[in-house]
């Protein structure tokens, strides 16, 4: 079934027992989302499930408050298997499961992980959880090692299944499904649906299974403003900086298609100043822990991270997704700009295209129905002015809202002992506090072709000309060209060369 009903389900009308609506309405939640809405029944019913939703959507409560409402606790054996792509959606899905269950005596729920140690593991499975959380890869160590039983198991889920699949862990999967001996239910969650997740379904779920789907149209997530921004190559880590600068986002994610670039790029911002780090798979677990710890924090306000790396990222004040490579497989824009616009709060997904990759962007539209709006990139004075009004707002907050009598004096003091007016001082703490506002590259630098109208074009061209008149020679008919140009960059100016003249010479005098 698509989801298409806007009629609020609250979860005190959603047939959920009292402890679960208790621990729910403590965590702040009052409405279903889509997936919730239309998942939770068929979970509690015990029919099998296919949901096609994105990171985000609530998909972890979707199957988790049904499990945790069917989980009996007087059974010590596993009842409930959930399989997600990485380490930290394991842990995330069972803090987040743990959460629902708060108010029930005797469910534990336990996550397995590769990284940590196995014999570990094994001593807190015998403590016996009834609800497993883990990777595919180590769930099948501990089935070999018969540390984990399914004979009792009655709910089987697949969360992320795309991403699993994505990270090699297909025969894991259909070996585990397959060692499952007794009557169970299997819902499968993902935000795509290509066709080796079809056959999974088709081998493991019934035929009568539901299939739950958010329309293509949400799919990129109605909260993610959507921009595409089209400049010269080389011009992208300057780019960033500009946006960066601009819209001053307090947590960003930029994704590139290559570790080499994401190393680059962090090198390149945080020479600039920026509070960066990067994520990727050439990072040890302690590593890449390290770096996560900082970006959740605060410490790290911009992670540039490759998808593969940045599988399993759940951090909901992401304000800005930047594309700094478009990503070669269309899918993963889903993935990508799935990472803001959470929780009810509005994001920004900023694309940059060089290039003929405008072809891309006009295919990702066609993929996700949806619309990217084209911009161009702020101006210095524009980045110049936002910067300002920030930080403005926030001394005049200071001013309207603490205790400055003691401050006073210093200023009066220092204002008669240099001789500077009180507006001279302000200007200066604005300026000091403003920092560098440009990313070192003029206005004129970000002008491509498609980026802007004609009249813009030309203006743009008649100003820069004398410097650089071969970089916007695209913009008109006659293609200028360095043997054009004077040695002072002026184009050159005099009679031209008529050249019919010889060839009608050669032709009197054959």
């Amino acid at each position: 079934m698509d989801i298409e009903k806007t009629v609020d389900i609250k979860y005190e009308d959603a047939n959920l027992d009292e402890r679960i609506i208790r621990a729910v309405s403590e965590l702040g939640y009052e409405v279903m989302t889509p997936i919730q809405k239309e998942a939770v029944p068929v979970m509690l019913n015990g029919s099998d499930l296919i949901g096609q939703a994105q990171t985000g959507t609530g998909k972890t409560a979707a199957f988790g408050i049904p499990i945790v409402q069917k989980t009996d606790p007087s059974s010590e054996k596993t009842q409930a298997l959930i399989l997600c792509p990485t380490r930290e959606l394991a842990i995330q899905g069972a803090e987040e499961i743990r959460k629902y269950a708060r108010y029930y005596s005797g469910i534990r729920v336990l996550p397995i992980y590769g990284g940590q140690d196995i014999n570990k593991q094994i001593r807190s499975l015998r403590g016996n959880a009834q609800i497993v959380v883990g990777t595919p890869g180590r769930v099948m160590d501990h089935l070999r090692r018969h540390t984990i039983k399914l004979d009792a198991l009655k709910v089987m889920v697949l969360d992320e299944a795309d991403e699993m699949l994505d990270m090699g862990f297909r025969d894991d999967i259909v070996s585990i499904l397959s060692d499952i001996p007794g009557e169970h239910q299997t819902a499968l969650f993902s935000a795509t649906m290509p066709k080796p997740i079809l056959q999974i379904t088709k081998d493991f779920l019934k035929e009568d299974a539901v299939f739950v789907k958010i329309p293509s149209k949400e799919l990129t997530i109605p909260l993610v403003r959507q921009y595409y921004y089209e400049i010269p190559k080389g011009m992208k880590t300057d780019a960033v900086s500009r946006l960066l600068d601009y819209y001053n986002p307090a947590r960003t994610l930029i994704f590139t298609n290559t570790k080499r670039m994401a190393d680059e790029l962090t090198e390149e911002l945080t020479g600039r100043g920026y509070f960066a780090d990067t994520l990727h798979g050439d990072l040890t677990q302690q590593q890449r822990d390290h770096v996560m710890l900082g970006f959740r924090s605060g410490g790290t306000e911009i992670l540039i991270a490759t998808d593969v790396a940045a599988r399993g990222i759940d951090v909901d004040d992401v304000e800005a997704v930047i594309n700094y490579d478009i990503p070669e497989d269309i899918e993963y824009y889903v993935h990508r700009i799935g990472r803001t616009g959470r929780a009810g709060k509005k994001g920004r997904a900023h694309t940059l295209v060089v290039g003929r990759e405008i072809y891309k962007i006009r295919d990702i539209e066609k993929y996700c129905h949806t619309r990217i709006e084209l911009r161009r990139i702020p101006a210095y004075e524009d980045v110049k002015a936002s910067k300002a009004d920030s930080i403005l707002d926030q001394v005049i907050g200071i001013a309207s809202g603490e205790d400055l009598s003691d401050m006073i004096p210093i200023i009066e003091n220092r204002m008669y002992d240099c001789e500077i007016t009180s507006l001279d001082l302000a200007a200066a703490f604005l300026k000091k506090a403003m920092g560098n506002t440009g990313s070192g590259a003029a206005d004129e630098d970000f002008i491509t072709y498609g980026s802007v109208d004609r009249k813009t074009r030309k203006k743009a061209y008649s100003e820069k000309h004398k410097k650089d008149a071969h970089a916007f020679s695209g913009f008109n008919k006659k293609k200028i060209r360095s043997r054009d140009l004077n040695l002072d960059g002026s184009v050159k100016t005099g009679k031209k060369k008529d050249k019919n003249k010889n060839r009608s010479r050669y032709k009197k005098g054959k």
